[in-house]
């Protein structure tokens, strides 16, 4: 195992510029939509037109960039030897935002503050899972056939992380993090019937979560009715489908969004794709779409090719949670879905998850230079 850690299969070819190309396409695109939606409330806010633009540079970007640097050149087997500090640390900054460290913020306790430094463990969580359940099980592909050593592990494991984060609560990042822990858990071997057990179960605990909490129920029952109660429950997301259609085709222009300026709650977060369809139109909001799909797709092509077990799920699991992120972020403002609050991967607003989604796209990227 140690060999197998130090050595490198083959020799490197070029990263996937298709994959690199569209991550690149995505960040700068998110730059873009960041200075046109924070603009004036930053004014408003602070006096400086620029303070989310330069503060999302400064403290995810920069951050991020690091980590996709390390992610890129340094070979991608040694995160294994990582996977286990990763999630502990990971478990404790869960655990942390418990403490007065923690700090509230949006109806929640999903932060921890030290002094001027502030991040989301639940997004750091995202990575160190991943990279734990792609080091677990390529070590023993039997385990996903186990009930023992396979699934009563990860049931726990999951579980676990999955309990913490609606402590917080943060519903929507458990169930896109339970969805691409499962999804890994079937790429490592599992069992299809274990698959559809948990899937199953997990749908069923959910279902039972949102119908005994209120304001959960309340957003489920808005998607169907938004009208019912335009300036309370539906007000968001009439807001955003109305901001989306003014878009037309072509857009009112960028900078020129009028729902951004008071309107519509969040733009520089979950709404920010709302913002997207008003000002580019549905050409715009098209090609953003397309950009993702190009993403996923190219990204699932190199977990494909990729030389060991461990490559493999972990681009897998990598391109999920960008992916289920992307998808529900979008599906959520255009009101196919309920309204989550999941921020849209490189676009909006946060320096914590713009770091880990860099840093996992540099993992990536360096799995496509050694694949078959």
């Amino acid at each position: 195992m140690k060999n197998a850690l130090l050595a490198h299969p083959r020799s490197r070819t070029l990263p996937d510029f298709a994959f690199l190309g569209a991550a690149g396409a995505l960040i700068i695109f998110g730059f873009v939509m960041l200075a046109s939606a924070s603009s004036d409330l930053a004014q408003r806010e602070f006096g400086e037109s620029y303070y989310y633009l330069f503060h999302q540079f400064t403290n995810g970007f920069l951050v991020g960039a690091g980590g996709f640097l390390v992610g890129t050149f340094a070979y991608y087997r040694i995160w294994e030897k990582f996977a286990v500090p990763l999630l502990a640390f990971a478990l404790v900054g869960l655990l942390l935002v418990f403490t007065p460290l923690g700090m509230a913020a949006k109806g929640g306790e999903r932060w921890v503050s030290l002094g001027a430094f502030t991040f989301q463990p639940g997004e750091f969580a995202k990575l160190a899972l991943i990279i734990y359940l792609a080091s677990w099980l390529s070590r023993n592909q039997a385990r996903g056939k186990s009930v023992l050593e396979g699934l009563l592990p990860f049931l726990g494991l999951l579980g676990g992380v999955i309990f913490l984060l609606l402590l917080q609560p943060s519903t929507s990042t458990a169930m896109m993090l339970a969805a691409a822990s499962l999804i890994l858990y079937f790429m490592g071997g599992a069992r299809p019937r274990f698959v559809f057990l948990i899937g199953f179960a997990a749908l069923i605990g959910f279902s039972l979560l949102i119908y005994f909490t209120p304001y959960r129920l309340a957003r489920l029952e808005t998607l169907f009715n938004p009208s019912a109660d335009p300036l309370g429950g539906g007000y968001h997301l009439s807001q955003a489908k109305t901001a989306i259609g003014s878009g037309m085709l072509t857009g009112v222009g960028f900078g020129q969004s009028t729902a951004k300026l008071s309107v519509l709650p969040e733009p520089l977060g979950d709404s920010i794709f709302a913002i997207v369809g008003e000002e580019f139109g549905f050409i715009g909001a098209a090609s953003l779409i397309m950009l993702f799909l190009v993403f996923i797709i190219r990204g699932f092509a190199i977990a494909r090719a990729a030389p060991d077990a461990f490559g493999r799920l972990a681009a897998v699991g990598f391109v999920s949670v960008i992916g289920i992120q992307a998808f529900v972020n979008m599906a959520a403002i255009s009101g196919l879905i309920p309204l989550t609050g999941v921020p849209l991967p490189f676009i909006s607003y946060g320096g914590t998850a713009l770091a880990v989604f860099l840093t996992m796209t540099g993992i990536v990227v360096n799995i496509s230079r050694y694949r078959r």
